[in-house]
């Protein structure tokens, strides 16, 4: 698993996923299916789709280049 997937799905369960009301909310309010939930809460992540990053970035109203910074910090 690359490390930059890891990081993205950790950030994305930790930060968003953790304080939604139930993973299927959280696919819901983010335009995903909630398998792609389940997938970014594996414990090693998930090689995840820059489209699927876009769409819940889109939903938080933030850009991506903004959602990268966040990771890296």
């Amino acid at each position: 698993m690359s490390g930059i997937n890891k990081k993205i799905c950790n950030y994305i369960s930790e930060e968003w996923i953790s304080k939604s009301k139930s993973n299927r909310s959280f696919a819901l309010d983010h335009n995903i299916d909630e398998k792609t939930v389940r997938k970014i809460l594996l414990e090693n992540g998930y090689r995840i789709p820059v489209r699927t990053v876009e769409k819940i970035c889109e939903a938080k109203e933030m850009k991506l280049s903004t959602f990268f910074k966040l990771i890296n910090e």
